[in-house]
């Protein structure tokens, strides 16, 4: 089964916390029972990602692809969560994984963008 392990920095703010979980239960409503979505945080604040990655083994996941939910790739998304995710992953030896690259430029944030600056065909 494939696994989803949306990872942010952590906040002491909660509300930056609980953003990252929504925006987990809306990934996991989307992707439907088939997908084990979960989040965790690279500091801060719990889950962590050893907690996190456990959480999705727990759930079924046996390929689990780890995102790095930051916009641009900076030194946590390319260098801290990839070797987090490698220590962790070696108490679970059968289980794949892979980090993809944070957002970086994408289209679709762009027209995030252009929304809510009320500029383009879906602005309000």
């Amino acid at each position: 089964m494939k696994g989803i392990l949306l990872v942010d920095h952590g906040s002491v703010r909660s509300e930056a916390n609980d953003m990252l979980h929504a925006m987990g239960d809306l990934i996991q409503t989307m992707a439907g029972s088939d997908v084990v979505v979960r989040y965790a945080h690279m500091e801060l604040a719990d889950p962590n990602i050893s907690a996190g990655f456990a959480s999705c083994v727990q759930g079924g996941a046996t390929d689990i692809t780890v995102f790095p939910y930051m916009l641009s790739p900076g030194r946590h998304s390319t260098s801290d969560i990839p070797r987090m995710v490698g220590e962790v992953a070696r108490a679970f030896p059968h289980v794949g994984f892979s980090v993809t690259p944070a957002f970086g430029l994408h289209e679709k944030l762009a027209e995030v963008v252009l929304e809510r600056a009320g500029i383009g065909a879906n602005a309000n």
